[in-house]
């Protein structure tokens, strides 16, 4: 839509106004009364929307704009739309961000971003034990890196299914402090992220060098951990999940009777409020939907498939497919063949708003997105 109106002389920030505006739209309303149905199928057409009815059920569909338009008054509204009308207002996507504020800068998300992921562990689902010293993780960063990787992320405890025991903050530290020191030397141009959800490691980490805070637990496991990134000024990458560390990624948390996506949404909302509460800035969060945390196979794809909810936050959205469950058993394919699906996963979530994806391998999904920028005009 900006080529578009760039191509009628709607120049810089008029054309992406201009496209923001005429962004095509969908929202699901479950629960609805027979009455606010009714005047929904009334109302809507007057203001340019179109309206599809199931029982107690609707999907109110539009531009931007006209959606903009139809909940800014609601007191122009029939009685049993207003409450509606505010709920459509709180789910309507905010200004998709330009950049992520970390500790050490700011990062432009208007574009892809590649997040390396650097498993310190014994045991990880795809790479535990394959990097046993600080000189294999360097080497493996270099290869990380030449594959279009900007932000490294270094974790020293594994989420995978079945694992029995936490591990310590000590065995944890000792586990990537040195690595992120020498990432820090060896890559001064690139980001460095923390995988943890202890607030003493990520203390260690950010101290050594670290820029960013990815915690699985979205705040959950250790609050200090908030309140640190507050203080520091990292990037905070909050992701949606439930349970403990050790079984977060079971099939233990899959139940979600009021809908899967509006609750990950409500969740993450409370996960955002949570560290805007400790002091975090509104602008270190990134969001994460945590696929396959929590989810099953086909919980992952609906999530994939209503990525776009999320934009509702108005912050940086970051998919972490690569390797997953889900994509196994779409495929039949054993964990070291799942790349090419893991590109296939990002680039519709890139087509949903995603703008940073957490892989094993960045080569195959960095020409996928590359294509796709090419495609639309972004190179």
């Amino acid at each position: 839509m900006t080529r578009a109106l760039l191509s009628l002389g709607w120049e810089g920030a008029l054309s992406r106004t201009g496209a923001e505006g005429l962004e095509p739209l969908a929202f699901a309303v479950d629960e609805i009364g027979d009455e606010s149905l009714q005047a929904l199928v009334r109302a809507a057409p007057r203001a340019g929307l179109e309206v599809a009815t199931g029982e107690g059920k609707a999907v109110i569909a539009g531009v931007r704009a006209r959606l903009a338009a139809f909940v800014a008054r609601p007191w122009q509204l029939p009685a049993p739309l207003v409450e509606l009308a505010h709920a459509l207002g709180g789910a309507l996507p905010g200004e998709d961000p330009a950049s992520w504020r970390t500790a050490a800068g700011g990062v432009d998300v208007t574009r892809a971003v590649l997040v390396g992921i650097l498993n310190v562990t014994p045991d990880s689902f795809s790479d535990g034990g394959r990097y046993p010293d600080v000189e294999a993780v360097r080497a493996r960063a270099g290869e990380l890196v030449a594959s279009g990787a900007t932000i490294l992320d270094v974790g020293g405890e594994s989420t995978r299914p079945g694992r029995p025991v936490p591990v310590s903050a000590d065995e944890e530290h000792a586990r990537t402090i040195p690595v992120i020191e020498a990432l820090r030397r060896d890559f001064p141009a690139v980001l460095i992220s923390i995988d943890t959800v202890k607030s003493s490691v990520a203390r260690a980490a950010l101290d050594a060098g670290a820029a960013i805070v990815n915690d699985v637990s979205g705040g959950r496991a250790d609050p200090d951990l908030l309140s640190l990134a507050a203080e520091k000024g990292a990037g905070l990458v909050l992701m949606h999940s439930r349970g403990a560390v050790t079984d977060m990624a079971s099939y233990d948390y899959t139940d979600y009777p009021r809908g899967l996506t509006a609750t990950v949404v409500a969740e993450l909302g409370v996960a955002i409020d949570r560290a805007i509460a400790a002091g975090v800035s509104a602008d270190q969060i990134v969001v994460d939907p945590g696929l396959g945390f929590g989810k099953k196979a086909d919980q992952s794809l609906e999530l994939c498939r209503h990525l776009g909810a999320l934009r509702t936050f108005g912050r940086p959205i970051l998919v972490g497919p690569s390797r997953k469950r889900f994509i196994g058993q779409v495929l039949d394919r054993p964990v070291e063949e799942r790349d090419v699906g893991t590109a296939a996963v990002c680039a519709h979530a890139w087509q949903s708003g995603a703008r940073l994806f957490r892989i094993h391998e960045p080569a195959v999904t960095r020409d996928v997105l590359a294509m796709i920028a090419a495609l639309e005009g972004q190179l």
